[in-house]
């Protein structure tokens, strides 16, 4: 009874009475397994194993509902060579990088493709390696002309019957 007593202490600070709270492991002394069953407190027991373990035994189907494609190789990585790299710009910012120019060869600057976003005020020539259809017409609706090296072409998917 009296070591009872003893975990239900109470101390005194400075006036304030304040409540010493029991540790678990303190209320389970004797109980040999703390309330896991048998063999509950050992390991990962109670989890099935850690984290992904057998999801290729018992947790198969959660694999299969939860995360189906966490097995096998997916898609591949691109050969470094095969991609390019297309600088553009658009048409509305010409006048900003190149101002009072009215010849401008962005091949040269190291521009490959002139994309027809923005508006223009003042009449410019252009010359470019690709260029789109809007932005050849707001370039020649001010007077102006864009010379192409190679001229953009939209491929429309053709419907299979």
């Amino acid at each position: 009874m009296v070591l009872y007593l003893a975990f239900l202490r109470i101390k005194r600070k400075k006036g304030n009475v304040i409540n010493v709270a029991r540790q678990k492991t303190k209320k389970f002394r004797g109980s040999r397994t703390h309330g896991r069953g048998i063999k509950g407190g050992r390991g990962a027991g109670l989890r099935g194993g850690r984290g992904n373990a057998g999801l290729h035994k018992h947790k198969f189907m959660y694999m299969l509902k939860y995360m189906p494609d966490h097995f096998g190789v997916h898609g591949f990585k691109r050969p470094q060579g095969m991609t390019k790299v297309i600088t553009a710009i658009n048409v509305g910012q010409l006048e900003e990088i190149f101002p009072g120019k009215k010849d401008i060869d962005l091949t040269k600057e190291g521009i490959d493709k002139l994309l027809g976003g923005g508006a223009i005020h003042h009449l410019i020539h252009v010359n470019v390696k690709t260029a789109t259809e809007k932005a050849i017409e707001k370039v020649q609706e001010k007077g102006g002309k864009v010379n192409v090296e190679e001229q953009e072409k939209k491929e429309t998917p053709k419907k299979s019957k």
